[in-house]
């Protein structure tokens, strides 16, 4: 029989047979036990939600059953639903999904045009993992088949499955090791004990520790100690949610999902190791996007330069400083009226725009505007045409629904419209025309939680923006509220009927009829107030029929892959940087992320380092950072000069802050900051194709770019909970200095062998700490695993076109064996579809005197491998190369190198 094929997996055959007699005696308890689960079921069924299962069959490769709700419905936040369908898919041997849904299929599911399911099936036998039912009560434990350990249990916990709540609660090991549940800024490693994790996107000025900011990934990862293995959960659901850890003398440690709606849909990834689960993880996020190789150079940006000359004034003056500067951006003071699709005529002319721009091409820069998503109200193109279209969200009544944003009374882009795409297109096609309007080389989206600035129901919005101060210090009033609307366009925003979703019966997964679409029962800790405050209403419905109540959390990474469109329609072969503020889990397979509108000041410089971590390393979404020396307030020198060094080793590298009074912080400001990012940059750019190489294979098979210690050291407890320290690529680790006033910091070395990277000493680690005194503000610590091999550019440049014409050179570090391993891949750096690249592997071998490069050679970068360098406990040895990256070769290092 097919369950006892299953149970064979689990237990020795002795066992399996015993096992099956005792489940199919109902003898619940006893099989709980004897499959090693922590809780065993609940018994009581009045009125506490919980299920029946019947029906269970067990196809091979997955497990299918009825549930049926147990007692009478509790009704708690809404209605009971009574029957329910389970499915477990056997899909690889890494990874299971198992859904909970409503039989008639009615609840809300989000689209596969969202988010595409990977599918995919094996023979159960085949798996690393096993789902195992317990049918009255209706329970499931997910097992670890190599140890018998349960990484997901629900017993002893009922679920319940409500119109409008949902909750799924699994046991958890004393002291769990957790990561992910983002976007957040709290500890790297989860807090365990009256903790919640809300998702729920909102407009997060100044990015607070312990609330919901822009984005919703919820995925975490936990690495169980005893057996040394990490497994991933990642929950497929995109209404609001408090997901809660907590630890209780009655219910023990446990994780429990609350959400107001959708379905369970998750999906199990067996690791056994971090990275190996991060990989994994890209099965369901989709692999990354691939960024140009110019979109790791360093970025400049400040809200309120006000006008076209004093942008011009940044780039001649980051060219005086002799600090490389790759790309300029200009934020929306840009726009006339922060109306997107213009340019403020007398500020930002469209002649004086085009030729800074041509000035920067011409020099091998490149430039970027934002775009954000709410339309102005008023008698201009990019709103006629989209009224026209119909593409804007509409209210109950038919009616565009207004909010207020920067240029005041704004529409919103629907974009589950089918003629969204074509509308988006034909706007980014006519503004951002390269013969006639302002060629930009890269996107930057905003907003798009999406934000409104109007309380909650904002009706009418024009008395919002009437009694509110000019938007933004550095344009003038009359501009800054430009919001008068011609009377065709005066139509009432107010819903009928508000907030009762009304659907038919026949609407598969558009979400259920009935529901309070505006108040419901189950309050999320929304840091925001109701679901609707400062947002648009969540009773909108879409064209595609679905409610803003179930696809708020979209609405960034849908806005995300409309723009990727456009932008490819615009430039078809070239790869798009695109940055976003609001994403959802699988954002990272159109466009990178920076961590939004932080604060100047030490807190978010520390804050910046595990912000980066949680989309890098855990959502896949790699080309990331933070505003580099804050956004909001005044930076001061010192922070300004460690957090150039830092930002250095983000993977998304731009300095921005806000307008006036704020000080200005180009890195040129300052004496001290101008050698910090001179030195920052050359070191960066020196090692830009080893990053890029790193990235690259994050894009092809999710080995993160950026990693948390425990990544590289999951055997040292040591490492778990560290998150000021992290590896930049798989083989420098990045210790900055973190406290205000202090030229010292004291790092973990884990047992392993180090270099310094700018001293080239070696060090070992013990797996202790250590303290590094007299830290220049100008510099800081990194240092090179054992082990590695870098292919390091013999020395920056001030472009990144400059810098790909020099020759590279190889620096060796050898582990504790002589041994060292690296990768380089080269491509032409910007095209979709690459022509031709070379993956080249190098290896050194330090007992046989040995160096060798093989792999493929198919992209000619026109340039050699000059130099090598052996680093050891007698001082680095150089050796000349001048070898060409047109094939293998093996060198002996004793001909090469008399003194080694």
């Amino acid at each position: 029989m097919i369950i006892l094929e299953v149970l064979e997996c689990l237990f020795p055959s002795n066992m399996a047979m015993l096992v099956w007699r005792m489940m199919r005696g109902m003898l619940v308890l006893g099989a709980c036990k004897m499959m090693l689960l922590e809780f065993c079921p609940s018994q009581q069924h009045d009125c506490l939600g919980g299920y029946t299962a019947s029906n269970v069959q067990y196809t091979g490769t997955g497990i299918t059953a009825d549930l049926k709700l147990a007692g009478r419905a509790c009704d708690f936040y809404g209605f009971d639903l009574k029957d329910l369908r389970l499915t477990v898919d056997y899909e690889t041997e890494s990874r299971v999904h198992l859904k909970i849904y409503d039989v008639d299929e009615q609840v809300y599911q989000i689209p596969e045009s969202v988010l595409p399911r990977p599918g995919g099936a094996v023979s159960a036998r085949d798996s690393a993992l096993a789902v195992l039912i317990v049918e009255n009560p209706f329970s499931f434990a997910v097992v670890r088949k190599s140890n018998h350990e349960a990484i997901f249990n629900t017993s002893g916990s009922d679920l319940i499955f409500e119109s409008q709540y949902l909750r799924l609660r699994t046991s958890l090991p004393p002291n769990p090791v957790l990561y992910g549940l983002g976007e957040h800024t709290d500890p790297m490693m989860l807090l365990t004990t009256d903790y919640t994790r809300t998702f729920w996107s909102r407009d997060a000025g100044m990015v607070p520790p312990g609330t919901n900011l822009y984005g919703n990934h919820p995925v975490y990862f936990e690495h169980r100690v005893k057996s040394n293995a990490t497994h991933a959960v990642a929950f497929i659901n995109s209404n609001g949610m408090d997901i809660k850890i907590n630890n209780t003398k009655e219910s023990g440690q446990y994780l429990e999902y609350n959400t107001v709606g959708g379905i369970v849909d998750l999906y199990f990834l067996s690791g056994p190791g971090p990275i190996e689960v991060a990989r994994q993880f890209t099965g369901v996020s989709g692999k990354p996007a691939m960024m140009p190789y110019w979109g790791f150079g360093f970025h400049q940006c400040r809200f309120g330069y006000g006008n076209i000359d004093n942008v011009a004034e940044v780039v001649r003056s980051y060219a005086k400083a002799k600090i490389p500067l790759e790309t300029m951006w200009t934020d929306i003071d840009y726009m006339d009226g922060f109306k997107v699709f213009t340019l403020n005529p007398e500020s930002f002319p469209l002649d004086k725009t085009r030729e800074l721009v041509d000035y920067l091409h011409a020099h091998d820069q490149h430039y970027v505007m934002m775009v954000d998503p709410a339309v102005a109200y008023q008698d201009y193109p990019a709103f006629n045409e989209g009224k026209e279209e119909g593409i804007f969200m509409k209210t109950a009544n038919g009616s565009i629904y207004r909010g207020v944003v920067w240029p005041g009374v704004t529409a919103y882009p629907d974009w589950f419209h089918d003629k969204a795409q074509a509308y988006w297109n034909g706007q980014f096609g006519s503004f951002f025309n390269e013969s006639t309007g302002v060629d930009i080389d890269a996107l930057w989206i905003d907003m798009n939680e999406p934000s409104n600035f109007c309380d909650y129901p904002c009706n009418p919005p024009e008395e919002f923006v009437t009694a509110t101060e000019p938007l933004d210090p550095i344009i003038p009033a009359n501009v800054a509220n430009a919001q008068k609307l011609i009377s065709e366009f005066g139509v009432d925003s107010r819903h009928s009927e508000r907030g009762i979703s009304k659907r038919g019966k026949s609407d598969k997964m558009k979400g259920l009829p009935g529901r309070d679409l505006i108040n419901p029962k189950y309050s999320i800790s929304n840091l925001g107030g109701s679901l609707s405050n400062h947002t648009v209403p969540t009773d909108l419905i879409h064209a595609n029929g679905l409610a803003e109540y179930d696809t708020h959390n979209l609405y960034g990474t849908m806005m995300s892959a409309t723009s990727r469109g456009a932008m490819l329609s615009r430039r078809p072969t070239k790869r798009p940087l695109i940055i976003t503020r609001s994403t959802f889990m699988g954002a990272g397979a159109k466009v990178g992320h920076w961590l939004g509108d932080n604060v100047s000041d030490w807190g978010n410089y520390r804050r910046s380092i595990r912000h980066m971590l949680q989309f890098a390393s855990f959502f896949q979404v790699p080309m990331v950072g933070a505003d580099v020396c804050g956004f909001v307030g005044d930076t001061t020198e010192t922070l300004c000069a460690r957090w150039a060094t830092l930002g250095a080793f983000y993977t998304f590298y731009r300095n921005h802050n806000n307008p006036w009074p704020a000080v200005g912080q180009e890195f040129y400001q300052w004496p001290m900051v101008a050698e910090a990012a001179r030195n920052a940059i050359n070191t960066r750019y020196r090692l830009l194709d080893y990053i890029y190489t790193a990235f690259h294979k994050q894009t092809a098979d999710g080995t993160p770019v950026l990693l948390p210690m425990i990544f590289l050291y999951p055997s040292d407890p040591e490492t778990f909970p560290i998150h000021l320290q992290y590896f930049y690529g798989p083989s420098l680790l990045i210790s900055p200095v973190t406290e205000k006033g202090s030229t010292e910091v004291t790092i973990y070395l884990p047992s392993d062998q180090f270099y310094d990277f700018h001293t080239l000493k070696p060090i070992s680690g013990n797996g202790s700490y250590i303290t590094l005194t007299n830290i220049s503000y100008t510099e800081i610590p990194v240092h090179i695993r054992g082990g590695s091999i870098l292919p390091l550019r013999v020395r920056g440049a001030n472009t990144t076109t400059a810098l790909r014409k020099l020759d590279f050179e190889l620096l060796v570090a050898p582990d504790g064996h002589g041994q060292a391993r690296g990768e380089l891949y080269l491509d032409d750096g910007e095209s979709l579809v690459q022509e031709a690249t070379s993956e080249i592997e190098f290896w050194f071998d330090g007992k046989m005197k040995v160096l060798e490069m093989n792999g493929t050679f198919g992209y000619n970068a026109g340039v050699r491998i000059g130099n090598l360098t052996i680093l050891g406990e007698k001082g680095p040895v150089i050796c000349v190369l001048n070898k060409t990256l047109k094939g293998g070769f093996t060198v002996d290092i004793k001909e090469k190198c008399a003194s080694v």
